[in-house]
């Protein structure tokens, strides 16, 4: 046997309260990246949007290595803290300073703001892969329980998405209400010292609120063989090769490229394709909560209800023909002209009832990943609770890095005017931005739910892994 320890079945609310606050952190960084880095270096700073998104894109390749090395590392991490508190904790401060120093740059010219934003792009993932994947690889050891373990994935994706829009709503109700607005960068140097303190905060209050559980977690058991890079790399290829965690990999992977580009355009859809005013898109931005706390209500009911992969499938099907829905009525000139008074409670309707669709989705998705861990150990003998959770670090980071990058390409394509006016863009221009932005969306989501059809572990056999467990373990009872 690899680990020793066992796990508690019903994690009480404030435990879960405690580990999915921690994704609070995870979420606050992601709302910089997906919503305002492109916006922020691309627009007010005046840095080419092909060069943002190719900054992104090269730290991802530095993700594609460090990822599942940092994973394997909190697997086999031996401490009197566990295998995973002591990355949380290390996490906390280096990633909190180097997220301020992202939203306060010098003054330097294209090419130093390229590769000042590729560095700290660097640093910040690198950083947050030292809490996210440890914090999430807890979900597998807090609980053994198939239902337990979607609920305890919906509190830190509640917290993730609740954690961001927070910060989108500080920005849009506080700190961009002067007269340069969206263009002021003072506001962008404000938001980089709140989102940091409270990347700060939220990771410690998660790490100190799941100490006491470290003697109940599972311990790697030293088997004298010598750790080399040989034996390392056997090691992850063996747990990612996996059948359902490569179809669970490439479906989140695509499911990431899509909420990324999504992400990083939604701004400039908001303002300058539907033509809302600021204080509608801090409306919009605000009820981005209810949709967090439905996703949160309906993903563990799903799952009770169809099982994980029939959730995601359903959910996912509503999901993703709803949201490019009204950018392509709009292409064909079927939804209400911009400034009639039904438009905006007609979008952020469909918005509301989408977003909680797909945060609901997400949810299950992500909580199929600690299934796996079972699967992996009766066939290997070892918890790789760290690999797998690196990889999905890893694909949810890919949200900033191809999404962001092609979001950039669209903007660079289209030629779309840097710092204009919404009134003083192109009709032509707008109708491009929608042209690519509900395809690309639609076929990026299609193939994610075509990736999931293929993942083979439900509920039976998620029991049956536990049962041969148990059986392997009577003897030492």
């Amino acid at each position: 046997m690899a680990t020793t320890a066992g796990v508690q079945d019903k994690p009480t609310v404030w435990l879960k309260l405690a580990h999915g606050s921690g994704a609070a952190a995870f979420g606050i960084k992601n709302n910089g990246f997906d919503y305002f880095l492109l916006l922020f270096y691309g627009t007010v700073i005046g840095l080419e949007p092909g060069l943002v998104g190719l900054a992104i894109f090269i730290a991802l390749t530095f993700d594609a290595v460090s990822d599942p090395l940092v994973g394997y590392w909190s697997d086999n991490f031996r401490s009197k803290w566990g295998r995973r508190h002591p990355f949380m904790y290390a996490a906390a401060l280096p990633v909190a300073l180097s997220y301020f120093m992202l939203w306060n740059p010098p003054e330097l010219g294209q090419t130093g703001l390229f590769f000042y934003l590729t560095g700290l792009a660097v640093l910040i993932r690198t950083f947050i892969t030292f809490y996210e994947t440890p914090s999430s690889a807890l979900i597998p050891e807090l609980t053994s329980d198939y239902e337990e373990r979607t609920s305890l994935q919906s509190y830190r994706l509640f917290f993730g998405w609740t954690g961001g829009t927070m910060m989108s709503i500080i920005m849009f109700g506080a700190l961009m209400t002067g007269p340069l607005g969206m263009l002021d960068p003072q506001a962008y140097a404000t938001y980089g010292v709140v989102g940091s303190l409270m990347i700060l905060v939220t990771i410690l209050i998660s790490a100190i609120g799941t100490h006491h559980r470290i003697p109940h977690l599972h311990r790697p058991v030293a088997t004298g063989e010598r750790y080399t890079v040989r034996r390392i790399f056997r090691e992850m290829f063996e747990t990612l090769s996996e059948k359902s965690f490569i179809a669970l990999f490439f479906a989140t992977v695509l499911f990431a490229i899509a909420s990324g580009l999504a992400a990083a355009l939604s701004f400039l859809m908001l303002r300058y394709f539907w033509g809302f005013a600021e204080f509608q898109i801090f409306i919009w931005t605000c009820t981005v909560v209810l949709s967090a706390l439905m996703g949160f209500l309906i993903a563990p009911w799903s799952v009770r209800k169809i099982g994980k992969k029939q959730s995601v499938v359903v959910l996912g099907v509503l999901a993703f023909t709803i949201q490019p829905a009204p950018v392509l009525l709009r292409l064909l000139g079927m939804m209400p002209e911009n400034g009639d008074p039904l438009l905006f409670p007609l979008v952020l309707g469909i918005n509301v009832i989408d977003l909680a669709l797909i945060i609901a989705t997400q949810a299950v998705a992500y909580s199929m990943i600690a299934d796996l861990v079972e699967s992996n150990q009766v066939k290997t003998g070892r918890r790789n609770e760290g690999v797998y959770y690196a990889a999905t670090t890893f694909t949810r980071k890919v949200t900033q890095g191809i999404g962001v990058a092609a979001a950039g390409a669209i903007l660079s394509m289209i030629a779309f005017p840097e710092g204009a006016e919404p009134e003083a863009v192109p009709a032509e221009t707008l109708w491009k931005l929608g042209a690519f932005y509900a395809p690309s969306l639609l076929v990026l989501y299609l193939g994610a739910l075509y990736c999931i059809s293929r993942y083979r572990i439900d509920k039976a056999g998620h029991e049956e892994n536990l049962r041969k467990l148990a059986e392997s373990r009577g003897p030492q009872a």
